[in-house]
């Protein structure tokens, strides 16, 4: 199992190179992307667990790449190390006040920077800052949204994600299989909210088979439709030919016999500030919920008098 999505943003190819081997046989998903507009780019698409970002680059330098994450929602909690040939204090003050959280330089000792990568994820994930496996925010991260939603004049919806028939899923193809598709299931997510949202969207995992999305796209409705129609398809090449072309799978019900369950589906519950005001989180994570296990996942205009 994969320690972590690690993204080297360094245009030295010797360095990016050492560092890519490096870290992935220590058991690291690593990315590399020589130019910081790259980066950017591979952390939409993605979300890592880290990134070890060098300061001086083609396009843009370091400091304003840690600016642009920093300040965009979805990124602002990922784990940033700088690595740089400069040893000035006021370099390294510059980049910790933007929200780095450390500092190395070149030349480096690769078993310190393996030891710094390691100890920031693990302080990220104790801290409920990320899920492990997914690497979206989690816990604390997403409780922070959630009050900044009590505090926010602009027009939102809160969506709470689950993954059902994942459990027997787990029980017939493993842990290991399980892992992949909350991982895929973070990055289909991450895809969608991209097309169908805002750059100001937030995506959360708070554990298990469940996600929240904020948006404040002018159609919630679209994005959970899309992205239940995509999740629902996607979704099928993790069985094996059989199971897909029978749409279910044979589980063991622990007593010795079986039962069929269906395939992996998603379902959504939606709330929208349009038609609510909420006194406190716990009530907007209540109704939401409420809404997708009764199978009202979208969100009601306020000209809609059955709500």
């Amino acid at each position: 199992m994969s320690k972590g999505r690690i993204l080297v943003v360094e245009d030295d190819f010797d360095i990016s190179n050492m560092l890519r081997i490096y870290f992935t046989g220590q058991g690291y998903e690593v990315q590399v992307a020589p130019r910081g507009g790259d980066a950017l780019a591979l952390t939409r698409q993605q979300l890592p667990h880290l990134i070890i970002l060098d300061i001086m680059l083609p396009d843009m330098d370091g400091y304003a790449v840690c600016k642009e994450l920093r300040t965009t929602t979805r990124t602002s909690h990922i784990p940033i190390i700088f690595l740089t040939q400069r040893d000035e204090r006021s370099d390294k003050i510059a980049g910790l006040e933007l929200g780095a959280d450390d500092y190395i330089t070149k030349p480096f000792d690769i078993e310190e920077l393996k030891l710094r990568v390691q100890n920031a994820i693990v302080r990220s994930e104790r801290e409920s800052l990320t899920d492990p496996r997914s690497g979206l925010p989690s816990g604390r991260l997403i409780e922070d949204q959630l009050r900044a939603l009590m505090r926010n004049d602009r027009a939102w919806s809160y969506a709470d994600v689950k993954i059902n028939n994942f459990e027997a899923f787990k029980d017939v193809y493993g842990f290991v299989a399980g892992d992949e598709v909350l991982r895929f299931t973070a990055l289909l997510i991450g895809e969608v909210v991209d097309e169908q949202g805002t750059p100001d969207d937030f995506i959360g995992h708070p554990g298990g088979d469940n996600f929240v999305i904020i948006t404040y796209s002018d159609d919630p409705d679209r994005l959970s439709e899309f992205l239940r129609e995509r999740f629902n398809e996607d979704v099928k090449k993790h069985y094996s030919f059989i199971d897909r072309e029978a749409g279910k799978i044979v589980v063991d019900d622990g007593m010795g016999g079986q039962h069929e369950v269906g395939l992996m589906t998603l379902s959504v519950g939606q709330v929208s500030a349009l038609t609510h005001q909420f006194a406190d989180i716990r009530e907007i994570t209540e109704l939401a919920a409420e809404n997708r296990r009764r199978g009202q996942d979208r969100v009601p205009t306020v000209e809609d008098d059955s709500w």
